[in-house]
């Protein structure tokens, strides 16, 4: 089968793997359809992600079908179409019975990770009972892919762990796709105000259309006044740290309110300052999280009442044997205007149908 593969810093390869078997009696073999990258991608590629070993398949986010299932699986069959959680959870250990998934003893984040992932043909999805989900009848795909990682993590991690309230003020610091989906998650919610801030004016410009109140663009450096001229000199309740950069975390720390809360999202690969000798007498609250998508199959209801949109943000598609191609487009997105690709994995194409912007 056709897998892309990370090779060690700033390598990455698509080659020919054999295709996945059964390892243990939970286990299921899904058959990808439709896959993604994701902004973690980036950072195992340049290394920030130490677990990582060279030569695992990539990606950790899909829709598919299951091709075989180990003696132990009793909730789904071969031919069953299913949503894979970016994350894998027993479902018995201490941690799995808190809800913490993200730190299952036998599971957790691994896919793409510690094992091979999903950017593949074919994927080994441990404890399949418990990280996979069937898909409705009808559903579409595309829009599904999203509930794999993306809108579980800017819902749990950003929204629920920001405390954001009704009436609230919301600042998210990054309009990538993970803080796009913060932005889209925070609704729920009814804050007062949303106010986004990235370096790219298109960015910026797609959160309006996604419902934020006001945007910043922080190129020049003053971010932090712009914001704080936006909420009256207050700040905001909650700023959602949405890129994974000592620069951004620092934008959070200048602009939360008193008894205000910083939820962080973004991977960070080096170290950040926290400036105490400002913040300790603000009553403010500091959190991070590994999504443990238990919110899915909330958002799976949302999203087929329509509640949210998640097809919106894909910009671009391309065949599994364009993901160089893909990859490319994706970490380019200042250039490409790329939030979300979808990567589609079920049949073998050297050209296929070339990529749209703006669908």
């Amino acid at each position: 089968m056709q897998a892309l593969v990370y090779n060690g810093p700033h390598q990455k390869a698509l080659e020919d793997r054999p295709k996945p078997v059964t390892q243990a009696p939970t286990d299921a073999i899904v058959r990808i359809t439709k896959t993604t990258i994701c902004g973690t991608d980036l950072h195992i590629l340049k290394g920030d992600v130490a677990t990582c070993a060279p030569g695992t398949i990539l990606g950790h986010e899909g829709v598919g079908v299951i091709d075989a299932v180990g003696a132990g699986v009793t909730r789904f069959k071969p031919g069953d179409r299913v949503l894979i959680s970016c994350i894998s959870a027993c479902g018995r250990c201490e941690y799995c019975r808190k809800g913490m998934y993200s730190h299952c003893t036998t599971g957790g984040w691994i896919l793409g990770n510690r094992i091979d992932g999903t950017q593949a043909e074919y994927v080994r999805i441990p404890h399949a009972d418990t990280s996979l989900y069937p898909i409705p009848e009808g559903a579409d795909e595309e829009a599904l892919v999203m509930l794999s990682d993306i809108l579980p993590t800017g819902f749990e991690c950003g929204v629920l762990n920001g405390k954001v309230e009704v009436g609230g003020s919301v600042a998210i610091v990054g309009a990538g796709p993970i803080g796009l989906a913060a932005l889209l998650t925070a609704q729920f919610y009814s804050p007062s105000q949303i106010i986004v801030i990235d370096l790219d004016d298109n960015r910026l410009a797609v959160s309006l259309r996604f419902g934020a109140t006001a945007t910043v663009n922080s190129t020049d450096g003053g971010a932090a006044e712009q914001v704080m001229k936006l909420t009256g000199g207050r700040g905001v309740d909650t700023a959602i740290e949405a890129v994974g950069i000592p620069a951004t975390f620092e934008l959070c720390q200048d602009i939360v309110a008193a008894g205000g809360t910083i939820a962080n999202v973004g991977v960070h690969g080096v170290k950040v300052d926290l400036h105490l000798e400002r913040l300790w007498s603000h009553n403010v609250t500091i959190t991070t999280r590994l999504v443990d998508t238990v919110s899915i199959p909330m958002l799976l209801k949302t999203l087929q009442v329509g509640r949210i949109d998640a097809k919106q943000l894909i910009t671009h598609r391309f065949k599994l044997a364009e993901i160089l191609q893909a990859y490319e487009t994706f970490s380019t997105a200042a250039d490409t205007k790329a939030l979300k690709v979808i990567i589609e994995a079920d049949q073998r194409s050297a050209g296929g149908t070339p990529p749209t912007a703006g669908a």
